[in-house]
Parts: structure tokens; sequence; C-alpha cells
């Protein structure tokens, strides 16, 4: 009697573990199927289907149904250019949009692309990739991936996602290739004011001499030059931005620039130093550069502070060192050079910035950071 018990205990078991895993094994082949209707060439990858779930609540406080999804047809934005061209103010009057988020840079991203570029450009390499089976359509698959992942998940989700590493414009074209819908903003300075601003506030940048003014032009205009010819080849994808005239004219570049994006104007963006360090708004990193300059408003007060401070002979030689400055249009021979006529708000915002101390970071963190940034922040140009 108890031997016959156990045994319909068993079947009785045996048959429910069977249901159970009949009805798992459906469900998971529903969810596989799901998930491959939503992945079709040209379709939407949901970041739940590739293991991390971004049902959350967008910057404007609109609240999701369905988890945050990205693809690479969304329309990523990419901010570049030499650093201490203006990349980060680019970016935090940007972030200061409620639909747009960009972050601090990445750091990665630009190492991984100048990789991609070597092994591109070693034949040797090449062929024992393509012998690997890791064809050109495979490194450009993983490739989208992997920046998609770090772009989308090292911070808070927006309708709008964007970049800023200076230097991943190297890789312009690549980045355009590989993102069809993707918009690059390339910030141009005057090298002169670029290369001062290294030097003088201690920004080392990978290859960059910062004991000679005339090494870090040449090298600038190397970079910029890279960048440039790389932006102009797709220029109904790129906007060049002259930091000159975003800093004299914020609102009609902006304008200009929000209009180029596709993304609908918001005042925030011209008042970006009232956002930072507040929810939705600009976040900075205490170990980026330009962080104790960024808090405050649009000001003219760092266009020439290079006027007098650079060496007599590269003075001289300039339009030699620098012929990218005649071609995006500096005088080479001019100093001071005659950037233009402030609008009248920046005039006052660069009063009020002048008659008073550097205002304290919201963040605790980030001010007492701010000290120690002043000696030792460091660039690499991967390539």
């Amino acid at each position: 009697m108890i031997g016959k018990l156990k045994q319909n205990l068993l079947v009785a078991c045996l048959v429910v573990s069977s249901v159970t895993v009949f009805y798992l094994g459906r469900h998971a082949m529903e969810c596989h199927h799901r998930i491959e209707e939503r992945s079709q060439p040209g379709g939407i990858l949901p970041l739940s289907a590739i293991g991390g779930s971004m049902r959350t609540t967008l910057r404007t406080g609109q609240n999701l149904s369905t988890p945050f999804v990205y693809s690479k047809d969304m329309p990523l934005i990419f901010i570049g250019g030499v650093p201490r061209s203006g990349t980060t103010l680019m970016r935090a009057m940007l972030d200061a949009h409620p639909e747009v988020r960009c972050g601090e840079e990445t750091r990665v991203i630009p190492r991984i692309l100048a990789m991609k570029q070597m092994w591109s450009r070693s034949g040797r390499e090449k062929m024992r990739l393509d012998e690997a089976g890791v064809t050109d359509e495979v490194l450009d698959a993983a490739m989208q991936a992997f920046l998609l992942e770090i772009i989308v998940k090292h911070g808070e989700p927006a309708n709008f996602l964007c970049n800023k590493d200076p230097f991943a414009l190297k890789s312009l074209s690549y980045l355009a290739k590989i993102f069809p819908r993707a918009k690059f903003v390339l910030m141009i300075r005057d090298g002169r004011a670029s290369v001062h601003s290294m030097i003088s506030r201690k920004v080392t940048i990978a290859g960059f001499d910062l004991g000679s003014y005339r090494d870090c032009l040449t090298k600038w205009n190397r970079a910029i030059e890279t960048m440039y010819t790389q932006c102009l080849e797709v220029a109904d994808k790129c906007l060049p931005v002259h930091y000159e005239q975003l800093v004299l004219h914020p609102e009609k570049w902006m304008r200009t620039l929000l209009k180029f994006l596709d993304i609908p104007w918001n005042d925030a963006v011209l008042h970006h130093e009232e956002l930072i360090g507040k929810a939705g708004g600009v976040s900075l990193s205490k170990v980026e550069r330009s962080t104790d300059q960024v808090i405050k408003p649009v000001n003219v007060e760092a266009l020439s502070k290079w006027v007098g401070k650079i060496p007599a002979d590269v003075v001289r030689d300039m339009a030699v060192i620098a012929p990218m400055l005649s071609r995006l249009g500096y005088d080479p021979h001019a100093n001071p050079p005659n950037y233009g006529r402030p609008d009248p708000k920046v005039l006052d915002n660069t009063r009020r910035v002048s008659t008073k101390h550097t205002p304290k970071h919201p963040n605790p963190q980030i001010r007492s950071g701010m000290k120690k940034v002043h000696c030792c922040t460091s660039i690499n140009d991967p390539t």
C-alpha cells in the first residue's frame, strides 16, 4: 500500500514537472519571437532584450509604459573638436535642454575608435582578421553595439542622446557610416587660444609638448584638419560651430544648432549654469578640466587671453605653423583679433562674472575637486 502511494506521488510529481517545463518553454519561445520581431533590420532593440532594463522616467517627467529603447538607427549626436575648443560648454548647453542628455566624457569611445582605425590601416592585421572571420561587417556590428551600450547606459535616458569625447570626431566618417542617422557638432576655436589654454591650464594631451607653443600649434593644426575635412565630407550631417561665435551670439547659434538637430527650441539652453547639479539638468565631472568654467553663464572672458602670451618667433611664423587658422576664417597675423561684438546679454553676463568670485558648484564633490583639477587633468589622443 505504502509502495503504491509512493509510486502515485512520483507520477504526480513527474506530471507537474512536465507541465511546468512545457509552460516555461512555451513562454520563453514567445519572448524570443517578440524580441526577434522588434530587432529586425531598421527596427528598435529594447534594452531589456539585451540584459538591461531602462523602464524608467524621461527627463521631461513622462512615465514610460514600455522599456526605453534604442538602435543604431536612432538620431545620436556626437560633439567633438580639439580639446579646449568649447566642447564642454556646447554639451552643457545641450544638456540643459529637457529632451537631451550628453553627460560627461566616456574616455573609452575615442580609444576603441582609434583601435579600429589602427586595424583598418594595417594591411597585415586586416588580412589576419579576415582570415579569422572577423570581417569589417563583424567589426562594424560589434562597434555599433559597444558604442551604443556606452552612450545609452552611462547616463540617464532621454529622447535625444549625445556623446562628447573631443577626439572621437577624428573618426567622424566611420561614425557616420555605422550610425546612419547620427549628426555631428564640430567645435572650432582659434588655435592660438586653444593651445594657450592647454599650456596655461596644464591640460596634458598625449603627443602635445606643453613646453612648446610651436609643437602644440602644429599638433592642433593636424588634428583640426583631420576633423574638419571629414566634417565637410558629410556636410549634411555635420555642423561646424565656432566657439567665439557661440559665445558672442549664443541664442543665434543654439537656434541654428537645434534646428539642424531637429530638436524643438527651449530657452533652458541659454541658462545652462542654472541647471548644473540639478535632477534632469547638467551633470559635471570634477576630473574634466572645463568644469570650473562652465558653471558660469556664457561670457567673453576667455576669448583673447592668449594675446601677448605666445613667443615672438611663433607669432612671426604663425601662418606657416598653423595654416588651418586662415582656412577656418582666423587672421594668423591679428594680435589681438577681432571676433565681433557680443550680444547685450553676453556683455551683462561678462560684467557679472568679472565682478564676482567664481561661483560655488552646487555639488560638494565637484566643489571640493575644483582645486585639485587645476594641476593634473589629462586627455589622451589615442591616435
